[in-house]
């Protein structure tokens, strides 16, 4: 069977941009993150980790490129074919690449469909949009739990030693 996802950039801006792509359901997660990279135009020299999602897009369990755990051994996206973690029920993805920008897609399986003789897979569908050149801003929500007005430019009354080495 083959698998047709859409892709979405999470930007800020009103344009939308995203890529249709369709899959193997056997392939794995890694066959998945290089067509990603390839359908937006990156050089794939970063890390990446895909994220079980659920309906609201909440993040779940990752599943990384390389396994940079010390202990326990995490799951990696190319021993994690697709269909372990995508289905009908369970159709949607997160998709970290590049943990220093944060470009951050949201991917939900959109059809599952016979495979066609002929195709090549993967395939790029359809493109949407243009990339920005920098990965959108995200806006992380502060709590002012902590908030005692300290200065955090104030060094003098955090009793630091600059020099300390």
């Amino acid at each position: 069977m083959i698998y047709r996802f859409r892709v979405i950039l999470d930007n800020d801006t009103d344009e939308a941009v995203f890529r249709d792509l369709e899959i193997r359901e056997t392939d794995t997660l890694e066959d998945l993150h290089n067509i990603i990279i390839q359908a937006f135009g990156f050089d794939g020299t970063e890390m990446a980790s895909f994220y079980l999602s659920n309906d609201t897009w909440e993040q779940g369990e990752e599943i990384s490129l390389f396994d940079l755990t010390e202990n326990a051994s995490a799951r990696l996206m190319n021993e994690t074919t697709i269909n372990d973690v995508v289905y009908e029920l369970q159709p949607k993805l997160i998709y970290i690449y590049d943990f220093l920008s944060m470009w951050t897609f949201y991917v939900e399986l959109a059809e599952i469909v016979d495979e066609t003789k002929g195709h090549d897979y993967p395939n790029l569908m359809f493109a949407q949009g243009q990339v920005p050149d920098n990965a959108p801003d995200k806006l992380f929500e502060t709590s002012n739990e902590f908030n005692d007005d300290l200065d955090v430019n104030d060094y003098e009354d955090l009793d630091f030693d600059e020099h300390w080495n």
